[in-house]
């Protein structure tokens, strides 16, 4: 299957090398290829620049966001940063039509100052804009109507999502929330895939709500744990 991966930050890059590891054609977008090739300084991550993480896994192909979009047969991962994920998709809709678009995107806004900050390892902690009565999700489902959004993903490290087993024997919960069943079967079906033996429908795109606010007890947890960026945990639910 073509499926397009668009971002090229870490958690795009689990995607991209599972993937590719499962026989599926990737191709990748960036908002400038030539100048994500060019970078030789890690992001603020820490991530190492793309064209190593490219040189590693020979047979990916880096577009542009648009190009990659329209290259995939029907299925496209947003992994570009939640600031910036409405406008550069809004771009690009006529290529996203008619396709399913996995949103684990979460609405940071990094550069703030909080009357009560929360410091993080690295720094202060973003805040989530929007939050409580609208999501990201939903924010980009409305940007894109021709499009069926499913939110899934963003609960865990996207290294466990490509890996559940790493965690607990991959005995925790992933969840999809949308508008579309035949959409979220077409998520659950690549978390099988995956490796994911419990994936749970939270119903509408209205439940991207709580699932990105979950980003910041995500952080915690994983502070707590000693992680600096966040935590490789998974989520048990008994049922």
């Amino acid at each position: 299957m073509k499926i397009a991966v668009l971002g090229t930050g870490g958690g795009a890059r689990a995607h991209i090398a599972k993937l590719a590891e499962l026989g599926h054609e990737v191709h990748v977008g960036t908002r400038d290829p030539e100048a994500t090739l060019a970078r030789t300084e890690p992001d603020m991550m820490g991530t190492p620049p793309f064209a190593r993480f490219l040189a590693e896994h020979p047979g990916i192909t880096l577009h542009t966001f648009g190009d990659a979009a329209a290259a995939s047969d029907g299925l496209v991962i947003n992994g570009i940063d939640g600031h910036n994920a409405v406008a550069a998709l809004s771009a690009i809709a006529d290529e996203l039509a008619g396709k399913t678009l996995i949103d684990y995107a979460v609405p940071y806004v990094y550069r703030h100052e909080p009357e009560h900050p929360w410091t993080a390892p690295w720094g202060i902690m973003p805040k989530l804009e929007p939050v409580d009565t609208d999501s990201l999700g939903e924010q980009i489902q409305r940007a894109l109507p021709r499009t069926e959004v499913v939110k899934s993903f963003v609960t865990q490290e996207q290294s466990t999502v490509v890996n559940p087993a790493s965690v607990g024997g991959g005995d925790h919960t992933m969840f999809v929330a949308g508008a579309d069943a035949d959409a979220k079967q077409q998520v659950t079906e690549l978390l099988k895939a995956y490796g994911w033996s419990d994936v749970l429908d939270l119903g509408p795109l209205v439940a991207a709500r709580g699932m990105e606010m979950y980003a910041h007890m995500h952080s915690a947890i994983g502070f707590g744990l000693g992680h600096r960026f966040g935590g490789h945990f998974g989520i048990k639910v008994v049922r």
